[in-house]
């Protein structure tokens, strides 16, 4: 049986196909790949926590009855969701358009035009270090499969990932719901007390709160310093409700 070398740059592959997988790091190696689901939940949640506590501090500056800003607040949050459903389903399947206008034009220019593509299939794959025998082969290789061909052009030309299915609806969905969710969070004080004042101090602390612990699990979700992503998010989402508040308080009277 071979052993397989030992060199830094050793060759990967035997005689039978590839060597036994060397040892890793120690640790089981975790690849976050739900970035899409976390962002659509960080624009409908941060988006939710803020404009309708935003809306709902400007109006108890004019207004002092907790029903009437519970029912705009409410306005507010059936018409965000729907807006920011809507602009993430149609903004996923925009991306789903254009990737699939993309491979239709790379699998006609196979067909059309396969030396050229060959020569950009050699050219991306001499810019990794491949040379000589070892790129004619793997050209020849990569164009033997029509799929793989378009998948390699895809990928490595336009860098370009295929969309998930159902990619639209489920962002509809994660926006839409997560909006809601977050939008409930700033409201509910006003639904619990019959004065504006302690509602808003609760609403604001609630807020606060909710922005700090959001920002804390996004952080631990995507890999990043959690105290910092809390942080981060805690100031971002502040300043934005800040300033929303301030022009609604002004606008209100």
């Amino acid at each position: 049986m071979d052993t397989p070398p030992q060199t830094p740059a050793a060759d990967l592959v035997n005689r039978d196909g590839l060597w036994p997988m060397p040892p890793g790091p120690p640790h089981e190696e975790k690849h976050f790949t739900q970035n899409e689901v976390v962002r659509d939940l960080v624009i409908g949640t941060a988006d939710g926590l803020t404009v309708p506590f935003a809306l709902a501090a400007g109006l108890s500056g004019a207004i002092a009855a907790n029903p009437l800003i519970v029912t705009a607040g409410l306005a507010e949050i059936a018409a965000g969701c729907i807006a920011m459903g809507l602009g993430g389903y149609l903004a996923a399947r925009s991306e789903a358009d254009h990737y699939a206008a993309e491979r239709r034009r790379e699998e006609e220019e196979t067909v059309e035009y396969a030396d050229r593509e060959r020569w950009e299939v050699a050219a991306i794959l001499h810019r990794y270090g491949v040379r000589g025998d070892a790129l004619r082969m793997a050209v020849d290789s990569i164009c033997a499969d029509k799929r793989r061909w378009v998948d390699f052009m895809m990928r490595f030309e336009l860098d370009l990932k295929e969309p998930e299915p159902q990619r639209a609806a489920k962002s509809a969905i994660a926006i839409g719901g997560a909006y809601v969710v977050g939008g409930m969070i700033p409201l509910s004080p006003y639904m619990m007390f019959a004065t504006t004042p302690p509602a808003l101090a609760l609403s604001s602390a609630l807020t606060a709160c909710a922005l700090f612990g959001f920002g804390w699990l996004k952080a631990r979700a995507t890999g990043l310093p959690p105290a910092r992503g809390a942080l981060q998010t805690l100031a971002i989402g502040g300043a934005a409700a800040a300033v929303a508040f301030i022009v609604a308080r002004a606008v209100g009277g």
